[in-house]
């Protein structure tokens, strides 16, 4: 009998592995079951998901620009506000300069561009066909580092010019004291700063220089890119702004919003009426005014130096305008341009007045929307 249960004992130990052996293969034949069934219904959740969300993203109208760094500000709460309004269109905007931005329109690689330099006659010729359509005005205003200063700094056209030729290169030039009575300048280098790359904020600033200079326009000239005689280049209205701040007696140009954002002083600039006049929104209109005849010839016609007659012009002001090429082949786009456009032209001025631009003059706003018809064609009027 103990033999027996012995191996009774034995047999059984012998089969126990056995049986735990199979509850385990059919443990996982039941988990790659379940594990199947799991991602056979996830796949067709997946699958139900993806529908909508591919219909979705197909249904969004993407356009892209590129340009004016001028108008960035400006540009960025429009486009905010209009995809706000407008969920299934987004707008790509890259601010790289207006010479950039009129090359990416000549390659065709945007949807528009935006430039502070209006393309000459010439310059159209090599272009795809395209309309320019003025949007916005501003000032270029003349911008400065110095942390002791009370007082605006007041400059006259021929300081202006004569800085940037390299003529008078300290703070306490005599030049320039004379101009700001009472006022302790420091001994200090006058740290130029301009742009480095094409830019339609040059084309203003040399367009004025040009016209106030006589040496200027014969030894320099005016374009969205010159050889600087003197100076430090930024790229962008914000490079220029940053090399100012870092710069203790920076003196630069700039678009006058990244002046207020940067809380950096602007000089006030003496006009053609003898007014120390300070960049604005205001001074812009009635620069504006000023040259309404000659605007109504030629919307590209400069802005800059107005006549004696205005007393309240700023000197330095200039359009920024949208590039935008002819006859599209894409209609949606073309109607969702053709939306955001009207939108910048009608309620985007209260925007851009808001930033320190000026309005567009009504005369110059139904040039701007039969220019649009022009461009994109009456099949694309409703946004």
């Amino acid at each position: 009998m103990m033999a027996t249960t012995a191996t009774t004992r034995v047999r059984s130990r012998r089969r126990a592995p056995l049986r735990k052996n199979a509850r385990e293969q059919t443990s996982v034949a039941r988990r790659l079951l379940f594990v199947a069934a799991f991602a056979t219904v996830l796949g067709v959740g997946c699958a139900k998901k993806s529908g909508p969300s591919s219909a979705g993203e197909s249904a969004t109208i993407n356009l892209t620009g590129a340009g004016s760094t001028f108008i960035y500000p400006a540009m960025t709460q429009w486009i905010s506000d209009y995809q706000k309004a407008n969920p299934g269109v987004k707008i790509n905007y890259q601010s790289i300069g207006s010479g950039g931005g009129i090359q990416q329109v000549k390659a065709g690689l945007v949807d528009f561009g935006a430039s502070d330099a209006a393309l000459s006659d010439d310059q159209l010729k090599t272009m795809p066909p395209v309309v320019q359509i003025p949007e916005s005005s501003g000032p270029v205003c003349l911008t400065y580092n110095l942390p002791q200063m009370k007082n605006s700094l007041r400059l006259t056209p021929a300081l202006v010019a004569d800085i940037y030729l390299g003529k008078i290169k300290r703070w306490n030039d005599p030049q320039i004291e004379k101009v700001n009575p009472g006022v302790h300048f420091p001994n200090e280098p006058i740290i130029v700063a301009h742009r480095a790359e094409g830019s339609g904020t040059t084309n203003i600033f040399t367009t004025y220089l040009s016209t106030v200079s006589p040496e200027w326009a014969k030894t320099v000239g005016h374009a969205i890119s010159v050889d600087w005689p003197v100076g430090l280049g930024g790229k962008g209205n914000e490079g220029v702004t940053g090399l100012i701040q870092q710069n203790p007696g920076g003196f630069g140009y700039v678009e006058l919003a990244y002046a207020l954002s940067n809380h950096l002083p602007t000089a006030l600039l003496e006009n053609r009426a003898g007014k120390f006049v300070a960049p604005s929104a205001a001074g812009t209109t009635a620069a504006i005014a000023a040259f309404s005849a000659s605007l109504d010839k030629d919307v590209r016609n400069p802005v800059v130096d107005a006549r004696a007659s205005a007393p309240d012009a700023y000197p330095i002001c200039g359009f920024t305008y949208l590039i935008v090429p002819k006859n599209p082949k894409d209609a949606k786009k073309a109607q969702a341009l053709a939306g955001f456009i009207r939108y910048i032209l009608g309620e985007g001025q209260q925007v851009a007045a808001r930033l320190d631009y000026a309005p567009i003059p009504g005369s110059i706003a139904q040039l701007d929307q039969n220019l649009l018809d022009e461009a994109i064609g009456s099949g694309a009027k409703t946004p």
